[in-house]
């Protein structure tokens, strides 16, 4: 199908203007970010990367972000490898109760966290969990590996059968036709699910809020908002905080923004 110049100018001009609606309140947020953050600052200039050190400092940002990485790269990690296993074995495999086990595992998927939230702090309260990296981990790891399973299902289920049967047929065991054949190919899907995680896990608020009582493993979203709270009522100092809270997404965004795009349009719409 052949696009006219005039088909093809209106189209540019559609999508400037949904980019100018999703980009002008970012950029308020940066350019208030680098704002004076009294009337008495803004006599001596407009430009004040001295907020970020500022907000750093003032809100504890180094505590917070610090972690905020370990419960990522724990998240991230524990519900990566065993999205994959789970989604290759519900994918590639048919067994007893494989469709109500399936079913079960989606339920983390369709059930709120604010519905579980409170017996499940009860819960790991018993166990000793809370106030540690394990009581803020666990559940994010269970919600994640229900998106994860039902999304490496879906990629395991579209791969081509041939692929799989010359690997076994060659002598290949199914660890090694999941690790050397499958992944490999799938890695599209698979950036993109790890981008996804990094991004629930790091924005999650209520579950470090909760799970956290003492804020012994208070996360970035919660030191923004005892920023506000208890620091400051700046809005400069609060809106270095928000993108300093915001830029790691961004920058893993950044340079992985290829693998995420073909893992949406391709690596989990075969079914």
């Amino acid at each position: 199908m052949r696009v006219s110049a005039a088909e093809r100018a209106m189209n540019y001009a559609v999508l400037l203007v949904f980019a100018l609606v999703v980009l002008w309140p970012l950029g308020t947020i940066v350019a208030k970010a680098f704002g004076p953050a009294t009337v008495a600052d803004g006599r001596a200039g407009a430009f004040h990367p001295e907020n970020f050190a500022s907000a750093w400092v003032e809100g504890r940002f180094n505590q917070y972000m610090l972690t905020s990485v370990l419960v990522a790269v724990v998240v991230v990690t524990v519900a990566t490898i065993v999205s994959i296993l789970a989604g290759y074995a519900f994918g590639t495999m048919r067994f007893r109760g494989s469709t109500a086990l399936f079913y079960v595992f989606l339920l983390g998927i369709m059930v709120p966290t604010e519905a579980i939230i409170v017996p499940l702090f009860f819960d790991l309260r018993e166990f000793g969990l809370t106030d540690t990296l394990w009581g803020v981990a666990l559940p994010q790891i269970a919600q994640s590996t229900a998106f994860g399973t039902y999304w490496m299902r879906a990629y395991f289920r579209g791969v081509n059968v041939s692929i799989i049967e010359a690997a076994r047929i060659d002598g290949a065991t199914p660890r090694r036709i999941l690790w050397q054949v499958l992944v490999p190919t799938g890695r599209p899907a698979i950036t993109t699910m790890i981008v996804l995680f990094f991004m629930w896990t790091w924005n999650e608020f209520l579950i470090p809020l909760v799970m956290s009582p003492t804020g012994a493993f208070r996360t970035a979203p919660l030191g923004l908002a005892l920023f506000q709270g208890q620091y400051t009522q700046g809005t400069a100092l609060l809106a270095a905080g928000a993108v300093l809270v915001a830029l790691p997404i961004v920058i893993l965004y950044f340079f992985l923004q290829r693998h995420f795009i073909r893992g949406m349009l391709e690596g989990a719409v075969k079914e």
